[in-house]
């Protein structure tokens, strides 16, 4: 893989990974919930969800996802009602106890369950949807050896993408901190689970 052709998909990736979607919503979320050190989880879920999407399309099923609408529409589906559910979850999730550091919330979610989360959440993200079922092949020089080729790109993805949604993971827990110091903790809760709820009903409505 040429120098050149990499800086591109840093580029295309790095822009692509820090518009805010879903998964960034969720990070916040689960920064704001759970404190940082949990929400690592949720951002390994949805590194995890995006390893997925990129064998896949190595393996050439992304351009059957994107050549099968009945695949395509499943797919979206079922990511619209898990990101509907999550909104109402979310909408009715507890306050976090104003005394207590965020960081110190003793909430019994497991590390698995965020993990989860955060996987069923970037696999049917829609960004990541096309990008790696139209895009990412594009990237992929077929007179060089795969496995190499694949190995540069995934790492690549792996660290922007870590790098930004921790990042979101954090600015989601020092708001969080700075909403309960006015008092109004509420509406973190309020604004991300409607988010959520937007998102689902918009995959719903979106054409490829």
């Amino acid at each position: 893989m040429s120098i050149s052709l990499w800086l591109l998909y840093l580029s295309v990736i790095t822009v692509l990974i820090i518009t805010p979607g879903p998964i960034a919503v969720l990070c916040m979320s689960h920064g704001a919930q759970y404190g940082k050190r949990k929400s690592l989880a949720t951002v390994t879920g949805g590194m995890f969800a995006a390893l997925t999407l990129m064998l896949a399309s190595g393996l050439g099923l992304g351009a059957i996802i994107m050549a099968s609408e009945t695949a395509f529409w499943a797919l979206k589906l079922c990511g619209a009602a898990y990101l509907i559910y999550l909104g109402i979850q979310t909408w009715r999730a507890p306050l976090v106890i104003k005394a207590q550091p965020v960081e110190q919330n003793t909430s019994n979610k497991s590390a698995y369950r965020l993990l989860r989360s955060g996987y069923l959440v970037g696999i049917g993200n829609p960004k990541d949807l096309l990008f790696f079922g139209a895009l990412f092949p594009q990237f992929i020089v077929a007179e060089q050896p795969l496995f190499e080729q694949l190995a540069i790109l995934a790492i690549t993805w792996l660290v922007i993408d870590f790098s930004l949604m921790f990042a979101y993971a954090v600015l989601g827990n020092h708001l969080i901190s700075a909403l309960q110091r006015l008092g109004l903790t509420r509406i973190f809760n309020r604004i991300t689970g409607g988010a959520f709820m937007v998102a689902g009903g918009a995959l719903i409505v979106a054409q490829r």
